[in-house]
C-alpha cells in the first residue's frame, strides 16, 4: 500500500481527498495535517464522510516524511509554498494542489501571487501539467504543481489545436463560470447565500491567473504557439462544477471534420476527457452538471466560419478533475498504476 498524507485536510479539496484516498485500492491514509483543526477527526469536518478513520487533524512537523511515501498539499499558495520548503529534501514525492509553483517564469509568478515568496531553484524542481500532457514527465517525480481548475479546462481545450495541429493561435479569449466551491470555505460577502443565489457575478472580468499559467505552460510547448491569451471569469449559483468556453481566433485554415478528427486522435488513450458532439445528448454539452463527482472533463471543439474562429467549450467538477481526482491520477501515474485506479465513479446527475 502506498501511505498518503494529506496537509489541508479541514477544506472542500482536503476533504475530497480524503473521499478519493479511502476508496483507492492501492492507497493507505496515514496522516491528516493543520493548523486551525488541530485534534478534529474528518467525520466532524466533512459531514458527508462519516469514517473512523483513526486519525485526527495534526500540526505538521518534517517528520510527516517517515509516515508517507507521498504528501498531498491542500493548502493555500503561501503555506504550501512554505511547506514545499521544508518537505521537499525529505519527503520521497510531494502533491501541491495550490498555485505556489504553477507559474514558472519568475516575473509572471510575482505579478500574479505576490504574496507567494519562493525560491527559483525549489520552483524549477516541480514538475507542472495535466496528466494528460505529461504523463511520462511523472514518472519519477518527487514535486508536482498541479494545474488550477480553470486552467486544467482551458489546457485540455486547447492542446489539440497547438500540440497537434500546430496552429498559430493568434488570440485566445476565454469565457469562465464556476461555481462558489471554487473560493474555497473563506467567508466573502459576495459568496453569502442571498447575493451568490441565481447570480451571475463578474469577479474577474479583465485578468484571471490561471490564465497566466496556461499561456506559461503552453509558450514551452511545441509545434503551435499562442499570441495572447486572456479570460474572464464569472462566478455563478452552482456548488460544483465549471465550464470554460474558449474563442480562438487564427489565420490557420483547418476543416471542421479535421478539428473533430484531431480532437478524438488527441485524446484516445485518454480515459478522462471525453470528446463530445455539441447535440448528441438530451441536454447541450458540455455542461458542468454532466460530469459531477466524476474525473471527467467534457470537451467539445466546433468551427465558428461566421465569426472566423474556433470554440472550444470544456467541463468539469472543479473538486475532482480540477483538484483532488486529478491529484490522484497524477499520483497513479507517480507510482505506476493505471491513471483511473480508484476514479471509475460516474457523473451524478441530477445534482
Amino acid at each position: 500500500m502506498i501511505r498518503v498524507g494529506i496537509v489541508g485536510a479541514s477544506g472542500l479539496a482536503g476533504g475530497e481527498l480524503i473521499r478519493l484516498v479511502t476508496q483507492h485500492p492501492e492507497l493507505e491514509l496515514t496522516f491528516l495535517g493543520g493548523s486551525s483543526n488541530i485534534g478534529r477527526r474528518p467525520a466532524e469536518l466533512h459531514p458527508g464522510l462519516r469514517l473512523d478513520l483513526g486519525l485526527t487533524v495534526e500540526a505538521v512537523t518534517e517528520d510527516v516524511a517517515d509516515r508517507c511515501d507521498v504528501v498531498l498539499l491542500a493548502t493555500p499558495a503561501p503555506v504550501s509554498a512554505e511547506l514545499a520548503a521544508r518537505l521537499a529534501d525529505r519527503a520521497g514525492c510531494v502533491i501541491d494542489l495550490s498555485g505556489a509553483f504553477r507559474i514558472r517564469t519568475p516575473e509572471l509568478h510575482d505579478r500574479w501571487y505576490p504574496q507567494v515568496a519562493r525560491s527559483t531553484e525549489l520552483a524549477d524542481r516541480f514538475v507542472y501539467g495535466v496528466p494528460e500532457l505529461i504523463g511520462d514527465e511523472l514518472a519519477d517525480a518527487a514535486l508536482i504543481s498541479l494545474p488550477g481548475c480553470y486552467a486544467t479546462a482551458i489546457t485540455l481545450g486547447l492542446a489539440p489545436l497547438v500540440l497537434s495541429l500546430g496552429l498559430d493561435l493568434k488570440t485566445v479569449l476565454v469565457d469562465g463560470k464556476s461555481g462558489s466551491s471554487g473560493g474555497g470555505l473563506q467567508l466573502r460577502t459576495a459568496d453569502l447565500h442571498p447575493l451568490r443565489n441565481g447570480a451571475i457575478a463578474p469577479y474577474a472580468p479583465t485578468g484571471h491567473r490561471h490564465a497566466a499559467e496556461v499561456s506559461d505552460f503552453l509558450e514551452r510547448a511545441k509545434p503551435g504557439r499562442i499570441g495572447s491569451l486572456t479570460m474572464s471569469a464569472y462566478g455563478v449559483s452552482h456548488v460544483r462544477g465549471l465550464l470554460a468556453s474558449t474563442y480562438v481566433f487564427t489565420d490557420d485554415s483547418v476543416e471542421p471534420r479535421d478539428l473533430q478528427r484531431a480532437y478524438l486522435r488527441f485524446y484516445k488513450k485518454h480515459p478522462f476527457v471525453r470528446v463530445r458532439r455539441h447535440n448528441e445528448t438530451l441536454i447541450p454539452v458540455p455542461d458542468p452538471q454532466a460530469v459531477l463527482g466524476s474525473n471527467f472533463c467534457d470537451v467539445t471543439v466546433l468551427p465558428d466560419s461566421e465569426g472566423n474562429r474556433i470554440v472550444v467549450l470544456a467541463a468539469l467538477d472543479n473538486l475532482v478533475k480540477g483538484s483532488a481526482g486529478q491529484a490522484v491520477q497524477a499520483l497513479n501515474l507517480r507510482f505506476g498504476l493505471p491513471e483511473e485506479t480508484g476514479l471509475g465513479m460516474q457523473p451524478v446527475m441530477p445534482a
